[in-house]
């Protein structure tokens, strides 16, 4: 009995990979695969990009998985958009937690306003970006990166503070990487087609 229905189960598997159209599954083969090539060169070119988190972090959005290299590059800018507008909300609620100390509302507030200045920042990024000026899409996003580094920084001023961020600075500093090297590799592409 219990050979027959493991054998049921498989026919019914492979009858329904009979049913997809071939050119699903190879489109879902490739999506995944730039997805995966594209993290291992990132990661390999990065002293501080996560292959981990850039393959977890693109594919979690469905897109990802039927689009190239110039949408991977878009997906990571959402989700640095996303990252960076949660952050924000987060920055804010911490900020009305009055057991907190006086240096660590502080350094809130000034990564309250370096998180305003990156959701525009972001928003300047992808214009750039959709208009293939990949240098200023870069400039932007090196900003970015620029204002996580100084949010975690400003805790790190007084001994003993811990940064409260430290996990959102991280994912959107590493969301921002993975946009770079995107560019990166596009920018290589497109020098050597011509």
């Amino acid at each position: 009995m219990h050979r027959i229905s493991s054998f049921s189960i498989s026919l019914c598997c492979f009858l329904f990979f009979l049913t997809i159209p071939h050119e699903t599954l190879s489109a879902v083969a490739i999506s995944v695969d730039i997805i995966t090539q594209t993290c291992k060169k990132c990661a390999a070119e990065s002293d501080v990009l996560s292959y981990n988190v850039c393959a977890a972090s693109l594919q979690a959005v469905p897109v990802s998985h039927v689009t190239n290299l110039q949408g991977l590059a878009v997906i990571a800018m959402e989700l640095a958009l996303h990252n960076a507008t949660n952050t924000l909300s987060t920055i804010k609620e911490l900020s009305n937690n009055k057991s907190l100390d006086p240096f660590a509302l502080v350094c809130l507030k000034d990564c309250l306003q370096l998180y305003s200045d990156v959701i525009t920042t972001l928003a300047d990024a992808v214009a750039a970006f959709l208009s293939e000026d990949y240098g200023t899409a870069n400039t932007w996003v090196s900003t970015v990166m620029e204002a996580t580094t100084t949010c975690e920084g400003g805790f790190k001023e007084k001994e003993g503070d811990v940064s409260p961020l430290t996990n959102e600075n991280y994912n959107l500093f590493q969301l921002c990487d993975i946009v770079l090297c995107i560019n990166h590799l596009l920018n290589y592409s497109k020098s050597t087609a011509t």
